[in-house]
């Protein structure tokens, strides 16, 4: 199908819309860089959460999850653990407010709370934040870049353009060329109305996307209706064994190819991975990227609690009525489908796209697509924030210029903006699929971020020092790794754990410990628990009445029942979908009841 004049209307205006966001949000965002990177502190909760949710939404995710819907079924509701999707409810439960509790602006100044503002090993810690937080940055641009690019080339095919540019493009870069294009508005707005801009337009795009994934899954069940899915065995099926076990051989050989590709067919070890990695990934806090800022950016501790619990309910449901409902156009018209990239290869990242462009009536097709590019957009914009944040206050502001006044700031914002979003398509030129650079980022670059921010929470010993050769040296590890083997980059992982951890406690006790003044300020006003028995004595010396976090337990158990949750938050619409009936009962009954639990166990007990 074509994109119809009500189709390209629906596109235009909401590209409109939001260059006049861009320009309305404008003065809003030029009364002060915490207006401009941070909303002033003053945005509500649920839009921070819906903004949030809206970032994560975000096109090339979205289109490799469908990939994995289509081979993998529901057991592909796992796979999301590779980020991990769960520390959404780590922070939930607890790292929100304890994060929030700094009242920092970025990740790197968080480190100040930490470690304090002197000394050699607190710069190092900053600077090698800082370094993490632009790489993380910029493959996360580079990420999306390579999605939106493959998405709009369906949409406008090569050929009808060709004529009108001036010079000749190579088949593999014409994803790019589209990706460029539309870079540049979402730069527009992003750059010039900040974080008042970006959260705005988030909740204009996450309506759009509400729409399109009921629509997508209303029209999949239509379709469904009366028809059967051939499917392999145990693919309606969210468990798995030791071995994957789906045999596609004589249904699409080619599926089959593609497990093979992922390494993923001994799911028991893959999965066991994931686990592993996930659990000390969210025990670490979040990353210093859009979520992040999103974080700090609440009024309270108590409501950047309430805003990630808000992600996963908005997020998950609306998310995979669209990944269902495509997955299940794709499995009845799979031979109508073309998918083949420019280069002739199967790339089972283009079912999205296709399944779209074939099978959205008019006008809904303007919505979905409007929506998608809008998803595109949410997150490009979010992690522009992100980048613009690290550099502008905790390069230029503290060592280039920290007198800098309030229209220079701003000045600065705009040109580091550019300079980011120009590195980002560098990036996405030298990156060949949407799954090559996830895998980077999630297996490799974060597993050499885990050991030292898992540290820094639970361990009053460890210094800035340790938090800079635990960094450093994982960081490295991640870069070279790449280049000394191969597999799945989430294989790394314990290596690069390791490697870090074993940089963290040397470096640790290299130096001496953290003065003790810093570590009374931040146990008395994050309240973490683990392992702080010593400067929870020398606090009681000062304050016989203070009481230490014994929160270890119930918030465990609230991790459990959160993360029970967001997986029946998951497969919800997957089972309505699909006509699963006794499934659908069974899952709502266990989100109820973990529901009724948590509304004791954790609502109750939020707190600042």
């Amino acid at each position: 199908m074509k994109l119809q004049t009500i189709d390209v209307l629906i596109l235009l205006a909401y590209l409109a819309t939001m260059i006049f966001i861009g320009f309305y949000m404008r003065k809003k965002a030029k009364e002060n860089k915490d207006s401009y990177l941070m909303g002033g502190k003053k945005l509500p909760w649920y839009m921070l959460g819906l903004s949030d949710a809206s970032d994560m939404f975000d096109i090339s995710g979205t289109m490799w999850m469908v990939s994995l819907c289509f081979v993998y079924g529901l057991k592909s509701i796992w796979i999301p653990w590779l980020w991990p999707v769960f520390n959404q409810v780590f922070l939930m439960m607890f790292l929100s407010k304890w994060l929030r509790r700094s009242n920092s602006n970025t990740g790197a100044a968080w480190l100040q709370t930490r470690f304090g503002m002197t000394g050699q090993g607190v710069k190092s810690s900053q600077i090698v934040v800082i370094a993490f937080a632009l790489l993380s940055c910029f493959g996360f641009l580079a990420y999306g870049f390579v999605g939106l690019g493959k998405f709009i080339e369906i949409f406008i095919p090569w050929h009808i353009v060709k004529d009108y540019v001036p010079f000749d493009i190579p088949a593999k870069y014409i994803p790019h060329f589209y990706g460029i294009i539309f870079t540049i508005i979402a730069t527009f707005y992003s750059v010039l109305g900040g974080m008042h801009s970006i959260v705005l337009g988030d909740v204009i795009k996450y309506s759009i996307m509400i729409i399109a994934s009921i629509s997508i899954a209303v029209i999949a069940m239509n379709h469904l209706n009366g028809n059967t899915l051939v499917l392999p065995n145990g693919w309606d099926s969210p468990f798995f064994g030791w071995n994957l076990n789906l045999d596609w051989s004589k249904i699409r050989p080619e599926v089959n190819d593609k497990i093979a590709a992922d390494g993923y067919g001994i799911f028991g070890l893959f999965f066991m991975m994931m686990l592993l990695k996930g659990v000390f990934a969210s025990l670490a806090g979040p990353a210093p990227n859009y979520d992040m800022q999103k974080i700090l950016s609440t009024s309270s501790p108590k409501e950047a609690s309430k805003m990630t619990g808000f992600v996963s309910i908005i997020l998950l449901p609306v998310r995979y009525s669209m990944i269902i409902g495509l997955t299940v156009l794709a499995l009845l018209y799979y031979n109508q489908l073309h998918i083949k990239n420019p280069l002739g290869e199967i790339d089972f990242e283009l079912i999205l796209p296709e399944t779209v462009n074939k099978f959205m009536p008019v006008g809904v097709l303007g919505i979905v697509l409007t929506g998608l590019m809008g998803a595109f957009m949410g997150t490009f914009s979010g992690t522009l924030n992100a980048a613009q944040a690290y550099i502008v206050n905790d390069i230029y502001l503290k060592y280039i210029n920290p007198n800098a006044n309030n229209k220079k700031t701003i000045s600065i914002n705009y040109i580091v903006g550019i300079a980011v979003v120009i590195i980002g398509i560098i990036l996405g030129f030298m990156a060949n699929s949407v799954n090559e650079i996830l895998q980077w980022i999630v297996g490799g670059l974060y597993g050499g971020y885990v050991a030292a921010n898992c540290l820094k929470w639970y361990w009053w010993r460890f210094n800035a020092n340790g938090f800079f050769w635990g960094m450093a040296a994982g960081i490295i590890a991640a870069l070279v790794m790449p280049y000394l083997t191969t597999g799945l980059p989430l294989y790394w992982w314990p290596l690069l754990f390791i490697i870090s951890l074993a940089a963290s406690f040397g470096g640790t006790f290299l130096a001496p410990p953290t003065d003790e003044k810093v570590l009374k300020s931040f146990y008395k006003t994050v309240r973490p628990w683990g392992f702080w028995r010593p400067i929870h004595d020398l606090v009681l010396k000062d304050e016989p009445t203070f009481k230490a976090n014994e929160g270890f337990k119930i918030d465990m158990f609230n991790v459990v029942l959160g993360i029970i949750a967001q997986l029946c938050l998951t497969a919800l619409p997957m089972y309505f979908v699909l006509g699963m009936h006794l499934p659908l009962l069974f899952d709502i009954a266990i989100l109820a009841c973990i529901i009724f639990i948590l509304k004791f166990t954790w609502w109750d007990r939020l707190e600042d």
